[in-house]
């Protein structure tokens, strides 16, 4: 059963964000019924109360119809909504000139005139500034503006309002309309703007990991091509050899044998360049990738606890800094994340800590990572082709796995840490924090000669 509000702890950052602007504007329907309605059912007797009361309403279902469809225009979900558009201006003429109608010629009363005037002057305004949802260039959003306010005085006017009231009632269509209409323009910029920082964020991890993929695929290429072509000329020269029955073809496959067995040795030297990271460079790279991608860090580390540790400790606890890194980095409403590095009776203590975790998140196996992922694995998953347990997986990388009950991230790091004698604690620690604790014992690099 889901817990309530997990709807929202699901949703990215960008799409939070538009849910929030597109019920602000839905909201604004709901302050212009209220504000409209009010004095309406409580000065206006019998028909003429429920007649402007359904002009009202019907006005404001239009604007949060258009302001609905405006968005998704704006997201490129659909076409320009240029019919709800003219719907929208159609609707909002209609209910203004009746509100001034009734207003000049139907029946009198302090609260007819100060209803219907409210009616005229505030319909247009949101009218307006809805209208100028669906309106991209910056000049036409001007000229909707004006267009709007002088049409109030065009209309009310001619039916009986006086010179000066007009005045007035043009001037504050005028503010009120272009105070909105700039609002509902930075609402839409705002919306496009996160979502344009959410897409390059992606592309930034995205080109990361491709470049660090281009780089392994290079140091294998100047590590294997120069072995193979030996391997494939002294192999052919033995099969040339042989056919001729000379002794020196059995010269030839023990030097193959040595050059491969010289080939695996560099290979697994490439792959190890990957897996046996030194600490202090993995804590300095995290906190610079963190903090590039918007999040505010906070490292703590004790120098007896980065210097001079041996070098299987530090790989260990390098490789728990890399996965707790690119677990923050993807999940998208990371706005913290807390390092430290200890030593406590004996034993070197690595705590990432970070928020803006969901509910459950331990349990469904995503970890912080939750949601898609930011940064995809260098590798693949499970084992490699030299097998598993300490060694792992030969070629995996950054966001391998992910962590969580049952997550082969989770898994690796654990195998890494069990063959230093280290143990490793992952899960949500409060409220939308999640925490990840590796401890190994604490052994110094030793010194030769």
């Amino acid at each position: 059963m889901r817990e309530p509000g997990g709807w929202w702890q699901r949703k990215s950052t960008p799409a939070k964000v538009e849910t929030y602007t597109r019920w602000s504007f839905h909201f604004f329907a709901v302050i212009e019924v209220v504000s409209l309605g009010l004095p309406i059912l409580g000065g206006i007797p019998g028909w003429l109360a429920g007649l402007l009361l359904v002009l009202v309403v019907g006005h404001a279902v239009a604007c949060a119809v258009t302001a609905s469809r405006a968005l998704d225009w704006t997201r490129g979900r659909r076409e320009q909504p240029v019919h709800t558009l003219w719907t929208l201006g159609a609707v909002t003429a209609a209910v203004s000139v009746t509100a001034i109608v009734i207003a000049e010629h139907g029946p009198g009363g302090d609260a007819v005139d100060s209803a219907t005037g409210g009616i005229f002057s505030v319909v247009l305004i949101f009218g307006a500034g809805v209208f100028a949802m669906g309106v991209r260039d910056r000049r036409r959003v001007y000229g909707l503006v004006a267009g709007f306010a002088v049409g109030s005085g065009v209309v009310a006017f001619p039916l009986g309002l006086p010179g000066a009231a007009t005045l007035l009632t043009m001037l504050a269509v005028l503010l009120g309309a272009g105070f909105l209409a700039f609002t509902s323009a930075f609402s839409v910029w705002l919306l496009n703007a996160v979502y344009e920082l959410d897409e390059a964020r992606e592309t930034r991890a995205r080109l990361a990991v491709a470049e660090e993929r281009l780089r392994f695929g290079r140091d294998l290429h100047d590590v294997m091509g120069r072995n193979l072509a030996v391997i494939a000329l002294k192999s052919e020269l033995a099969v040339q050899l042989t056919r001729r029955g000379r002794p020196e073809a059995e010269e030839q496959m023990v030097e193959v044998q040595r050059i491969a067995r010289e080939s695996q040795r560099e290979v697994r030297d490439v792959v190890r360049g990957y897996r046996e990271a030194d600490l202090g460079v993995e804590l300095a790279g995290a906190q610079g990738v963190l903090q590039a991608a918007g999040i505010h860090c906070t490292f703590a580390a004790d120098g007896e606890a980065t210097a001079g540790l041996a070098a299987d400790v530090q790989s260990a606890l390098a490789w728990v800094v890399r996965e707790a890194t690119t677990n923050v980095l993807r999940h998208g409403d990371a706005g913290w994340c807390v390092v430290s590095v200890r030593v406590s009776d004996g034993r070197v203590v690595l705590s990432v800590e970070n928020d803006g975790v969901g509910a459950g998140a331990g349990s469904r196996g995503g970890g912080p990572g939750g949601g898609g992922s930011r940064a995809e694995g260098f590798g693949v998953e499970g084992s490699g082709a030299e097998g598993s347990g300490a060694e792992g997986s030969g070629a995996e990388g950054f966001g391998v796995g992910g962590f969580g009950v049952g997550g082969s991230g989770l898994v690796g790091l654990r195998e890494r840490l069990a063959a230093v004698e280290g143990t490793l604690e992952a899960g949500p620690v409060g409220e939308g924090v999640f925490r990840v604790v590796a401890s190994v014992p604490l052994r110094v690099r030793e010194v030769t000669g």
